[in-house]
């Protein structure tokens, strides 16, 4: 009945029915009798128990179903053809299969819950399972999985839980098998966390029991299609025109920037809308431990740091690519992300001819971003004294680009600071812009503006020399309306 697909001399075979998972305990929000708290009241939630039992037991149904059919599609499809098929040829004999499962154990489904099933058994086969609708909502910025029955999602910022689940912890496994075995690598218990890309450049990292003690955790920071660009972020609201102007004349003229701020703060977000000042004509060298730079212009080279493999050889470190990258004629040398001993490279590199060059760290201000490579340049075993490893990085750096993800969820350039050089042992900086904070709305919304601080730049000169006579208005403060 089947088509090539099908294995042939076989009939699809009946699984056994996986048993549901136990029904969670629910308890009633406790009321509190105490009429006068400095708190802000918690958001009752009101209980609809009848209507989500109906629904979950519904969900578990079908999830039953699911196994069912895909252990009918395992036993019935030549999975030996399926690389050469093409995607209508799949999804109609997924559709065929599953049509024959259901009529023999007389099941019956409506229409758009037999179409959905044969979605997910399709991603199943072909894709990443569960996380195929995820990956493909384009308002998701990443996926958070604590063991198979908790998946995570954040959209603008804000964190909340999915109604998607797996199976089990082996269904969870064997998607993170497939997603670093088609990179080459793998994981288990003696190797129990990875760092891999997906297909579309999403960056994936997993760590795997025993290690994760309730279930395997899976980060996936999805790859943004659309390329993101000043006029972009002026939009959003990531900072102000001043500031966009700013920086244009700060990487037009070869300065050297460091882009700090946290974990999710959109700091590779912003180290990509700055490459776009860069001129076409220059060579750029990018070195990242996951590829996520997305340059614009026509001569990029891209480098992508190596972990060991399972024998513990074969590692390439990013210091080993930044010494590479420095034989290779590059005009400027972007790093993905500082955080170990290749930091003296890269300061070197910002001192020895490659003005321009750019680079990422965690820091949460520009002052702590400033102890942190003194840090880095301690922890790389190099024995210099500290006034010398100061004198260093004031020569080196010029900018410091301060992104931060603020409590409402929204990404902001928070602060913008010139390195001006030593005074005595202290490395002199100064603020030139800055997200003035003035409140908060009733849904928690900040209310703030950019504004200069009235320092004029140490860079004008340099700018006027360029090209970029940035007039000095830009720099003036602007009162909170």
């Amino acid at each position: 009945m089947f088509s090539r697909y099908k294995k042939p001399g076989q009939s699809s075979q009946n699984a056994a029915p996986t048993a549901a998972p136990g029904e969670a305990a629910k308890t009633a929000p406790v009321q509190r009798t105490q009429t006068h708290s400095l708190r802000k009241p918690s958001q009752a939630v009101a209980a609809k128990a009848s209507d989500k039992d109906k629904e979950r037991k519904r969900k578990e149904r079908l999830s039953e179903i699911k196994v069912e059919l895909h252990r009918s599609l395992l036993d019935n499809l030549n999975l030996s053809a399926l690389d050469t098929a093409t995607e209508s040829d799949l999804r109609a004999e997924i559709s065929s299969i599953a049509g024959e499962v259901l009529e023999e154990k007389s099941i019956v489904l409506n229409r758009d819950d037999r179409a959905n099933l044969t979605q997910e058994l399709y991603d199943e086969v072909r894709g990443l399972g569960p996380l195929e609708p995820l990956l493909k909502d384009e308002t998701i910025n990443d996926i958070l999985v604590n063991g198979p029955h908790q998946v995570f999602i954040e959209r603008d910022g804000k964190l909340e839980m999915s109604d998607v689940t797996f199976k089990d912890e082996k269904h969870l496994l064997r998607i993170i098998d497939k997603i670093v075995s088609a990179v080459g690598r793998r994981v288990d218990e003696s190797n129990p966390y990875v760092d891999a890309r997906l297909a579309d450049g999403s960056r994936f990292n997993a760590m795997v029991p025993p290690i994760a003690v309730d279930g395997s955790l899976v980060s996936i920071r999805k790859f943004t299609k659309d390329k993101l660009g000043i006029d972009d972020l002026v939009n959003f609201g990531a900072f102000n025109e001043e500031m966009a102007a700013y920086l244009q004349a700060a990487v037009a003229t070869r300065l050297n920037i460091i882009v700090s701020g946290g974990t999710g703060s959109g700091k590779t977000t912003t180290l990509n809308a700055l490459s776009s000042f860069i001129d076409n004509s220059e060579r750029i060298l990018t070195i990242e431990d996951t590829a996520e730079l997305q340059l614009q212009q026509t001569h990029v080279g891209r480098m992508e740091s190596r972990p060991p493999n399972v024998e513990g050889k074969g590692e390439v470190s990013p210091r080993d690519c930044l010494k590479n990258a420095l034989r290779m004629r590059p005009d400027r040398i972007i790093v993905g992300e500082t955080r170990g001993e290749e930091v003296i490279d890269m300061l070197q590199a910002m001192n020895t001819g490659h003005d321009g060059s750019m680079t990422t760290i965690h820091a949460n201000n520009p002052r702590d971003a400033v102890s942190r490579l003194e840090n880095m340049i301690a922890m790389a075993g190099i024995e210099m004294p500290l006034k010398a490893v100061r004198a260093q990085i004031a020569s080196a750096v010029n900018l410091i680009v301060q992104a931060s993800r603020l409590q409402d969820g929204s990404r902001r350039m928070v602060s913008i600071t010139e390195v001006t050089g030593m005074e005595g042992d202290v490395i002199s900086m100064q603020e030139v812009f800055r997200f003035q904070r003035v409140g908060l709305t009733p849904e928690n919304k900040i209310i703030g503006h950019f504004t200069g601080t009235g320092v004029r730049s140490n860079f004008t000169e340099r700018f006027r020399l360029w090209g970029y006579d940035l007039p000095s208005s830009i720099f003036e403060p602007i009162a909170a309306e």
